[in-house]
């Protein structure tokens, strides 16, 4: 995504902020965890089965074949961390958890829990999982029945899918302003409270 890219997010920031007193935060992330933990714990409990075949099928000793699964489980590691890259050996259940405690804790980073109306709504996307959800601070969440920010979401993936990640969240970025204008229209005095720009990590 480059900085034209950004600043026409931004843009949609701004436009979607001028009709409603709500606040809007994008967060984009490559990935929301490195999953290293992922290939250490695979490669232990794999080089766990190692010795069994040793010692009922040869007189190795404990010692040589300790060592041997030493080296077996340093062989696995490094063979899971290279092929593993992108969390290929995670499951989706645990790429999902670690994208939502991402957008939790990008949430609470962003400030959108100190809005004076307690009106902000982040819109965060994991790139690497293929993930995206919008959090709602409490001036909002009640007031929006989830299928609404599931219908914002489905598309936004869709467009993800194809590339057109840009696209997509300018749509996006559309779709929480007209939620916001709605439950939470523009009152006079309203400044904008956070930054409009898109946070990329």
């Amino acid at each position: 995504m480059d900085a034209a890219d950004r600043d026409a997010i931004a843009e949609a920031v701004r436009r979607a902020e001028l009709q409603t007193a709500g606040e809007i935060v994008v967060v984009i992330e490559r990935a929301a965890s490195s999953y290293r933990n992922i290939p250490v714990v695979m490669a232990l409990t794999l080089a766990l089965f190692v010795p069994w075949p040793l010692l009922s099928l040869t007189a190795m000793s404990a010692q040589r074949i300790f060592m041997i699964q030493l080296f077996c489980a340093a062989l696995l590691l490094a063979g899971l961390l290279w092929y593993g890259r992108g969390g290929r050996f995670v499951p989706g259940f645990v790429k999902r958890r670690r994208a939502h405690e991402a957008a939790l804790r990008e949430f609470t980073a962003r400030g959108l829990a100190r809005t004076k109306g307690r009106t902000g709504v982040l819109l965060y996307i994991a790139l690497q999982e293929r993930y995206a959800e919008i959090l709602a601070d409490t001036g909002i969440d009640g007031l929006v029945e989830q299928d609404t920010w599931g219908g914002i979401i489905e598309p936004l993936l869709a467009a993800a899918r194809e590339d057109r990640l840009t696209e997509g969240l300018i749509k996006a970025v559309d779709g929480v302003g007209a939620v916001l204008a709605q439950h939470v229209p523009p009152v006079p005095g309203d400044v904008d409270e956070l930054p409009n720009k898109v946070i990329l990590l």
